[in-house]
């Protein structure tokens, strides 16, 4: 079984951004998306890294594409702790 991803605090910061441009509240965001508030603000933290379903369901709920959302974090840039050419957790 792969190793899990390191919460990505870029796709936070993007869900935030996008979620208050809309002026939603994060109750308001995980009901659209059919999850909870704790979801949404562990995502927004970067205390958990959602499964892809959640992404796709929290996408649809903010009326963006996958593509959007992921240029949207790409706008926040990479978190610490990521290797940018791989875009994957670096190695100690």
């Amino acid at each position: 079984m792969p190793p899990k991803m390191p919460p990505d605090p870029a796709l936070g910061a993007a869900v935030r951004q996008l979620r208050e441009a809309r002026g939603l509240s994060q109750e308001a965001l995980a009901y659209r998306a059919g999850t909870t508030y704790g979801t949404i603000n562990r995502l927004e933290l970067a205390q958990s890294a959602p499964a892809w379903a959640t992404v796709r369901a929290i996408a649809e709920a903010l009326g963006v594409t996958l593509v959007e959302l992921a240029t949207a974090v790409e706008a926040q840039g990479r978190p610490q702790g990521f290797d940018d050419q791989a875009q994957k957790p670096r190695r100690r």
